[in-house]
């Protein structure tokens, strides 16, 4: 099969299956899964919720997660290359797919920078659960919340919001100096390269990071009134399943936590930036395969921790309690708090956290990083710099209106990204072409289904997630 010229002379790669799985897997494992899914699976009934979640899993994983690191190894570039590829094929000319193409790289730094917001949060809370001021706190929800609204102020528009950081000096309100650091710490691992930096440090953090929620859900299972969280994971209600919104998000949870946005970014996905870096020889089949299961085992862990954890310490209380940055900043800290050995529960809880939001935010810096290094031939040190430049005066920027920024770019770029990526693949590059970017490196070729259940299907379903996304205010 013939490819495309590489964009950079030595185009840096993974340097093995496992180290490029652990890394789409630390994409993939974000946010979402920590502080949306176990609400999710609370809310709409346990197996109720999780029946639909695992079909929309099995129909993403096996068709736009292949599509997506099939079109970026093909092309041996990003959502900019690799949609220039696809109209380049199909009509010679490749400038209206880039200029298509930069649609995905936008939503990634717009995610990347609302991230890093978030990411800050997090570091501070992690530090703070090590030095034991947040145990501190004990169970006293006024101070619980009043530290995280000195952490995360709000505004309802961005001039206000924009205003608010400008008259406090920038610093004076909100987190950014864990911000600087958060960012920091991420710009040195991406700096260091795919192998060397992306590669390495999720070797190192995806184990620990499912080998210590293994163990917080063995200790969590151990504690009075547990047992009634997993009456909310495992109960089905059939009627449930014919209530619209169950479906509607479980799709959303689905489609964006395996990272399908056109750049492949995850908390909402890398797979074509991720996949542009995977040699010939790698069965794409199995690896999103894996990272499909790992992805869910992830969320399930997350559940098996936190609904547990809230029903043995709230009881009834637990179906006042909502999802988002709240869940985890306020409501959990309580809860840990106010369970025997809290203090150790919470710093293992944010070190988990810490890791899973790392190795997302790499991911997602990676799109503009590489869209410099191919389209203007940027040095690594430099485009990393550039971008995180870029990064961190944003994000400082507009941190009481956090919230707001990360709807625009979930509700209406992601889902966007993903669905041109789809056109661009099943219906652009054509199927012949398709299929043999697909099955390069495969040990069997894949079924006759793949291709007309992505074309038909998959991206029919990415077209829906950006109209459910608005009619809803969000699915994902």
């Amino acid at each position: 099969m013939s490819k495309e010229p590489k964009n950079l002379e030595q185009r840096d790669g993974f340097q093995s299956k496992w180290g490029f799985i652990l890394a789409c897997i630390g994409s993939a494992v974000g946010m979402g899964n920590i502080w949306r899914f176990p609400i999710m699976v609370q809310k709409y009934g346990g197996m109720t919720f999780l029946l639909p979640y695992f079909i929309f899993v099995i129909l993403i994983g096996s068709t736009g997660v292949i599509e997506e690191f099939a079109l970026g190894r093909r092309a041996a570039a990003g959502p900019v290359g690799a949609f220039g590829m696809c109209t380049k094929e199909r009509t010679g000319s490749e400038k209206s797919g880039k200029a298509i193409g930069a649609i995905p790289i936008i939503g990634a730094l717009m995610l990347a920078i609302g991230y890093t917001v978030v990411l800050g949060w997090i570091f501070k809370y992690t530090f703070m659960s090590l030095s034991g001021s947040l145990f501190s706190l004990g169970t006293d929800m006024g101070a619980i919340g009043g530290t995280f609204g000195m952490t995360a102020p709000e505004a309802e528009t961005l001039p206000e919001a924009l205003k608010a950081m400008a008259s406090a000096g920038f610093f004076g309100i909100g987190n950014g100096v864990w911000q600087i650091i958060a960012l920091v710490v991420s710009l040195a691992i991406m700096v260091m390269g795919i192998a060397g930096g992306i590669e390495k440090a999720n070797k190192i953090m995806m184990p620990v990071l499912f080998g210590l929620f293994l163990v917080l859900a063995v200790y969590i299972a151990t504690l009075p009134g547990a047992q009634e969280g997993y009456k909310y994971i495992l109960t089905i209600n059939p009627a449930g399943l014919a209530d619209p919104k169950v479906w509607v998000f479980a799709f959303g949870q689905a489609f964006f936590s395996l990272s399908v946005a056109g750049n492949g970014t995850l908390i909402y996905g890398s797979s074509v930036i991720y996949g542009s870096y995977l040699p010939e020889g790698e069965d794409i089949p199995s690896s999103a395969r894996n990272v499909a299961v790992f992805d869910t085992i992830a969320a399930l862990l997350a559940a098996l921790v936190i609904v547990p954890s809230m029903a043995a310490v709230l009881g009834a209380g637990i179906s006042e309690v909502h999802g988002g940055p709240g869940l985890m900043f306020v409501y959990l800290v309580n809860v840990f708090n106010a369970m025997p050995g809290g203090r150790i529960i919470g710093v293992v809880f944010f070190i988990c956290v810490l890791f899973a939001g790392v190795s997302s935010i790499v991911n997602l810096y990676e799109a503009p990083i590489a869209f410099l290094q191919e389209q203007f031939k940027f040095k690594r040190a430099a485009a990393v710099g550039t971008i995180g430049v870029i990064g961190l005066i944003v994000s400082i920027s507009i941190q009481p209106w956090t919230s707001q920024w990360m709807d625009v770019v979930s509700i209406y770029i992601c889902p966007l990204g993903a669905a041109l990526a789809g056109v661009m693949f099943f219906w652009v590059l054509g199927k012949e072409k398709a299929l043999a970017a697909v099955n390069e490196g495969a040990k069997k070729p894949i079924g006759s289904w793949f291709f007309p259940l992505g074309k038909w299907v998959y991206v029919i379903c990415a077209v829906l997630a950006l109209i459910l996304g608005v009619m809803y205010g969000g699915i994902g």
